[in-house]
């Protein structure tokens, strides 16, 4: 059937094609990065706990105010109990984190690197991984007493796992093609190991060192409570004789505050040596 032409009158297919509007591209990604947007979580818990205390729901025999905790601390660091026990603190803390890194760092690269090693090294981790390095305390105490051997041996036994754990993966998880490129370009096995091993590897050290960081301060709160004579963990126990609550707070909040910055100092340092990596996260 033809369709008549109307004299002044467009048909159909004469008429002007309507631009569609451009359907604007949702982001399905997290979004881009908040300036200063690590410390927004702890100002936010730091707000409630003022108005907390400020307003009476917080009974300071139980969890002192932000105000007091402070002066606390001035007073701490005025008699210098506060930079000293910080100090035994850290000494045991990054000793142990150092022995760990490097124990895990070791042990990953004999598992990951031959099946002889993964046979004889992955079962024994895998179970002492299953075992709570705390529940070995007692054990410990018998074999090393209860002085600064027994405590860094604590520490070390929370590190080394997380950084064997997620070294090894990060090993076991590089491209295939890479070790048949090496094979084809006849790489030594040293050459082998600095160009592919471990750069293959370091994602997985970092984020194994993000949790190996914390591990070694949540060692390190238990240990000092057993027989210490110095340290933050001792200052929080004599403090707990005396019921001093703002004294213990003090310590708790600068064990968090050790933490988080261990945490991100951690991350800055991911960031910059994996910045060629394009994630979520960017």
């Amino acid at each position: 059937m033809t369709q008549l032409a109307i004299p002044g009158i467009r048909t159909s297919s004469e008429r002007p094609a309507v631009a569609q509007p451009l359907r604007r591209r949702r982001r399905l990604g997290p979004g881009k990065q908040l300036k200063f947007g690590a410390a927004l979580g702890p100002i936010l818990l730091l707000v409630i706990w003022s108005i907390g205390s400020a307003t009476g729901l917080l009974d300071p025999r139980v969890l002192s105010a932000p105000w007091t905790v402070v002066t606390t601390t001035g007073d701490l660091i005025a008699d210098g109990r506060l930079q000293s026990n910080l100090w035994t603190s850290a000494q045991r803390a990054f000793a142990g984190l150092g022995i760990g890194v490097l124990l895990g760092t070791v042990l990953a690269l004999l598992s990951g690197l031959s099946r002889l090693g993964e046979a004889i090294l992955d079962g024994p981790i895998q179970i002492k991984r299953a075992i709570p390095s705390l529940a070995l305390l007692p054990l410990l105490i018998l074999w090393l007493g209860i002085g600064e051997s027994m405590k860094i041996t604590t520490i070390t036994l929370g590190v080394f796992v997380p950084i064997y754990i997620h070294t090894h993966n990060g090993l076991r998880t590089i491209d295939s093609r890479y070790v048949e490129l090496a094979e084809t370009v006849g790489l030594s096995r040293w050459e082998f190991i600095r160009r592919v091993v471990l750069p293959g590897a370091l994602p997985g050290f970092l984020l194994g060192l993000r949790f190996a960081v914390t591990a070694a301060w949540l060692s390190l709160v238990v240990v000092e409570q057993i027989n210490s004579t110095s340290g933050i963990g001792y200052m929080m126990e004599l403090a707990r004789t005396y019921g001093q609550t703002d004294i213990i707070i003090v310590g708790l909040v600068l064990y968090g505050a050790l933490g988080l910055l261990s945490d991100g100092a951690v991350r800055l340092v991911q960031r910059r040596t994996l910045s060629w990596r394009r994630t979520l996260a960017d």
